[in-house]
C-alpha cells in the first residue's frame, strides 16, 4: 500500500498542475487551498522562465497590470521612475494583460522591446495573462478575493490598476488604474 503524500507535496502538486493548465477551476476548493500566501503563486517572467515572488520578500511589491497601448500608457515612464528611486524597499511588477480594449495584442518579445525602448523600463516585467474572470491567473485570483488576501474583492478595472503588497506579503491598498504612481496615497505607504 502506497504511503500518502505529505500535505507541502501536495500542494507542490497543486500549484504546478495550476500552472501547467490543469483542467480544474483555479478558484476550486483544492486550488485556492493551494495559494497558502502570495509568494506560493507560480508566475512566468516576460521570457517565459517559471519563477515566484519570494524573491522580492521583504520589499513592498506595487502590481500593476499593463498594456502598450492604452491611454494610461505613458505610466510605465512614472512606474519607472518609482522604482529607480525606491528600490531599495520597493519593486514595481509589470503583467501584461490583452483584457481590457484589446490594448495588449503584442506577443512577450514584442512587449518587452516596447517598454525597454519607449520608456527604459528595469523593473520586473511577466509573461502576458488574464487577470479578471474565471480564468484569471492565480495571482489576481489572490489580490481579487478576500479570502484569500483578507479584505479585498476589488478585481482590476482597467489597465494600470495598482495593488500595494507589503514586505510580508500582506495586501495594503487597491488603486484604480487613474491613480498616479506618484500619488501622495502610494509614497506615502513606502515609507
Amino acid at each position: 500500500m502506497p504511503l500518502p503524500l505529505p500535505l507541502k507535496w501536495k500542494q507542490s502538486f497543486y500549484r504546478i498542475t495550476m500552472f501547467f493548465g490543469s483542467k480544474k477551476k483555479v478558484n476550486s476548493p483544492s486550488m485556492i487551498n493551494a495559494i497558502t500566501s502570495i509568494y506560493s503563486i507560480p508566475v512566468n517572467d516576460i521570457n517565459g522562465k517559471q519563477t515566484d515572488l519570494h524573491q522580492y520578500k521583504g520589499k513592498k511589491l506595487l502590481i500593476v497590470n499593463v498594456a502598450s497601448e492604452c491611454g494610461y500608457t505613458p505610466q510605465y515612464g512614472d512606474l519607472e521612475q518609482l522604482y529607480t528611486q525606491h528600490k531599495d524597499k520597493l519593486v514595481v511588477l509589470g503583467f501584461p494583460t490583452n483584457d481590457f480594449g484589446g490594448q495588449e495584442p503584442g506577443t512577450e518579445s514584442e512587449i518587452e522591446q516596447f517598454c525597454r525602448s519607449k520608456y527604459s523600463i528595469d523593473f520586473p516585467l511577466f509573461s502576458k495573462i488574464t487577470v479578471i474572470g474565471d480564468d484569471a491567473h492565480p495571482l489576481y485570483k489572490w489580490l481579487s478575493d478576500e479570502k484569500l488576501n483578507g479584505w479585498n474583492n476589488k478585481a482590476p478595472s482597467w489597465n494600470f490598476c495598482k495593488y500595494l503588497v507589503d514586505e510580508n506579503g500582506n495586501l495594503l491598498n487597491y488603486f484604480s488604474a487613474n491613480v498616479d504612481p506618484f500619488e501622495e496615497d502610494i509614497l506615502n505607504q513606502l515609507v
